[in-house]
């Protein structure tokens, strides 16, 4: 079978992820648009590593919902140095990443990977999968998630939503 293209990787989008500077006054606005109710993320991340090196203080809090089939992801950087605390920081808060769900984020990375884009912060999830994140922000400033989630998030109200 020949190996997937980097567009089949990006066929199931699943959700945006939204810097903010303090996420319970993010919450208290997008509730007010009538966005929401945003939730905690039941997703925990393990082993992260940011650019290469191991990142254990690397923390985020994450609160997200769904509008219809799409997924909002709120993500206040806490803690360590990050992609996320590096545009934060220097961009301000906006709109961070697109992410797309994957079947096997090994396979998948390395799809990304030989077309040229570089692992950028990446994760394994407990239970299961894990997420890549790729220098793509160089165009249009947003970046590239990929993500494989693990089976015990099927229902979840955030996690389990289906991609478009």
């Amino acid at each position: 079978m020949p190996k997937k293209r980097v567009g089949e990787l990006l066929t199931k989008f699943h959700h945006m992820g939204v810097l903010v500077k303090n996420l319970d006054e993010a919450v208290e606005y997008f509730q007010a648009l009538g966005i929401g109710p945003f939730g905690p993320s039941n997703l925990v991340h393990t082993d992260r590593v940011v650019y290469g090196k191991s990142a254990p203080d690397v923390k985020n809090i994450v609160k997200a919902t769904k509008i219809g089939p799409i997924g909002i992801e709120l993500i206040q950087p806490v803690s360590g140095e990050s992609p996320p605390k590096r545009i934060l920081e220097s961009r301000g808060e906006g709109v961070y990443h697109i992410a797309f769900v994957v079947d096997d984020i090994e396979e998948a990375t390395s799809i990304m990977m030989e077309a040229g884009f570089k692992v950028i912060y990446s994760s394994k999830n407990e239970g299961g999968g894990g997420m890549a994140f790729f220098d793509t922000d160089r165009v249009g400033g947003i970046v590239i998630e990929l993500e494989e989630l693990p089976p015990h998030l099927a229902d979840d109200p955030y996690w389990g939503i289906k991609s478009w």
